[in-house]
């Protein structure tokens, strides 16, 4: 495994996951065939189901750019949909949708996925966020992917963004989470003595067979050696762009400030995996309204108090890196609810999933 980290540091690159649907009903459509084509902005892929569609962007320098191509790549599809008589949404996941009547993608790491996890692969019908950042540095790539594992569950509330699943409201804010917990090698990341233990322990698994390479990793943060990135994969899809953009700044801060911290030759404070886990487990069931320990204290605050507070220390490295605007999609999460909350105000009013549905195309298309 030849690890790739050689700059520049802070590139910005954003996956999205992102449904395709009918115009009318709004259920899903297995179409991805019908909206794959070249985009000079990045790339729009398939994904594990047909009535999913990938956009990501090329590796950017900041994250203004990274906004130009994603507002780019999600025009190009939406402009494409509309023209095979279909529209794109984005949320974590679809509230009404079964993933009896979704198709698998005929791709051969797909069929073999399924092949190896059967059911736990087919139930998977849901949308997340995944934001790259580049580093210059192997080890530093280590030592920011895991300092990054305390940030996943600020990122996890702020994102989330799927409180329905299969027309009921699950009363989580991320049901995405607790599904794609099924998955193995998943969830908060070990952690790693640098990058040496990390490359061994990789290619432990590896060579005894139980994984092809490290992307069947699919831990909320991994290095991505051949990217030189690290990535973080904790986040619901964002049904608004400029939502997707502030998590993007607040991400590129995160790694700024823990890479300053590596080259200062600081250590990380080490923490419990099981309160890391338990952590994230109440920003998926709470998102923002609930409680997180803040974990050097041992005490429970809340958790917009906690991600108000990190927003604040982290808002000069995005000043220097050029992205504090982008950070008023953060403010707008904390001020006016994540994603869970603003569906369910929608949902609400009517108790009409119709209405919610065609809310979110609206919104995912400004």
């Amino acid at each position: 495994m030849e690890p790739k980290f050689s700059g520049p540091a802070y590139t910005v690159g954003i996956e999205e996951e992102l449904m395709i649907l009918d115009p009318d009903s709004y259920a899903l459509v297995n179409a991805i065939d019908d909206l794959l084509e070249e985009s000079p902005d990045g790339a729009i892929k398939p994904e594990l189901m047909e009535s999913v569609l990938e956009i990501s962007t090329n590796p950017c320098a900041d994250v203004r750019e990274a906004g130009v191509a994603l507002r780019s790549l999600r025009r190009q599809v939406r402009d494409t949909a509309d023209k095979k008589g279909l529209v794109i949404g984005s949320a974590g996941t679809h509230p009404l949708a079964r993933w009896e009547d979704q198709r698998i993608t005929a791709a051969p790491r797909y069929r073999d996925l399924v092949q190896e996890l059967r059911f736990v692969a087919r139930q998977e019908i849901i949308f997340g966020l995944h934001v790259h950042i580049g580093l210059d540095d192997a080890d530093k790539a280590i030592h920011v992917a895991n300092g990054m594992r305390v940030h996943v569950p600020i990122l996890l509330a702020l994102s989330a963004n799927s409180p329905y699943w299969r027309g009921d409201d699950t009363g989580l804010a991320s049901t995405r989470m607790p599904i794609f917990r099924a998955f193995p090698r998943v969830g908060i990341p070990p952690y790693y003595d640098g990058w040496d233990d990390y490359e061994q322990r990789i290619a432990f698994m590896v060579d005894t067979g139980v994984m092809e390479d490290y992307t069947w990793l699919w831990y909320d943060v991994r290095p991505h050696p051949n990217f030189g990135t690290v990535e973080i994969r904790a986040m619901d899809a964002q049904t608004h762009v400029e939502h997707t953009l502030g998590l993007a700044a607040l991400i590129q801060a995160m790694v700024k400030e823990l890479a300053e911290h590596f080259d200062a030759g600081k250590q990380l404070t080490a923490y419990p995996h099981e309160m890391l886990d338990e952590n994230k487990w109440l920003a998926s069931r709470h998102g923002l309204d609930g409680e997180l320990v803040d974990l050097p204290d041992r005490s429970t605050v809340p958790t917009k108090a906690l991600a108000q507070r990190l927003l604040d220390r982290l808002r000069e490295h995005a000043q220097d890196l050029g992205s504090a605007d982008a950070l008023d999609g953060v403010s707008d999460l904390l001020e006016r609810g994540n994603g869970a909350s603003r569906q369910r105000k929608v949902f609400e009013a009517n108790r009409d999933f119709t209405e919610l549905l065609q809310d979110i195309v609206e919104a995912s298309g400004s």
